[in-house]
């Protein structure tokens, strides 16, 4: 109950930041904006990024466990939100524009919903959401822990190559332009032009480039 409120407040805290703040940390790659932004303090007690996707299982929509690893071989974006999270709501239909349209190029969206569990599918019901939710509040904080993440607001977005090494951790809202700029860096790791390092520095620049229009 303690880590859900600690979590809640740091949310709320970003939520009120007059400012965007862009990190890049060595590894996996970290974007991070004013809705999750952390205080110095903070980022020196969080523990260590996952370079790899952890081996985590949650609740699917029909109550059964299933790991985050169900998908081999094809490159996650694992959203992390939850139906009171006004920024969360509003990503969504560009998340199911890529789990459609994006698909073919071996990409998989996947929701981690920190939330309970009657909201989660009443909300996703009501706007058709049709890419796989996996739900959990305390699970959910743990799998955020696991990722060395777990001092950060909702929402946040986590991008695989399809070996399942983090290419980028996106802190806060996805919108198209940073989709656009992280899921070209994925592709070219997948098609080993870059490597997730190279990638991450790309984005990154890329990033700093957005941020500064």
């Amino acid at each position: 109950m303690k880590s859900a409120l600690s979590f809640f407040a740091v949310a709320l805290l970003a939520a009120t930041a007059g400012f965007f703040l862009y990190r890049y940390t060595n590894s996996p790659g970290l974007i991070a904006s004013a809705e999750a932004a952390t205080t110095p303090a903070a980022a020196s007690k969080a523990p260590p990024m996952a370079t790899t996707l952890p081996e985590f299982s949650l609740e699917n929509r029909d109550g059964k466990k299933q790991s985050v690893r169900s998908w081999p071989g094809k490159a996650m974006i694992v959203n992390f939100w939850a139906t009171w999270c006004a920024p969360c709501r509003k990503e969504i239909p560009l998340l199911k524009e890529i789990s459609k349209n994006d698909a073919k190029d071996g990409f998989q969206v996947v929701g981690i919903a920190i939330d309970s569990r009657d909201e989660v599918l009443k909300y996703a019901d009501s706007i058709k959401m049709d890419y796989p939710i996996l739900i959990g509040e305390q699970d959910g904080l743990a799998f955020a822990e696991a990722l060395g993440v777990s001092s950060a607001g909702l929402p946040f977005t986590v991008f695989t190559d399809t070996k399942g090494r983090i290419v980028t951790i996106l802190m806060g809202e996805l919108t198209r332009a940073k989709a656009d700029a992280i899921l070209d860096g994925v592709k070219q790791v997948n098609g080993g032009q870059l490597t997730p390092t190279a990638a991450r520095t790309a984005i990154a620049n890329k990033m700093a480039g957005l941020a500064a229009k």
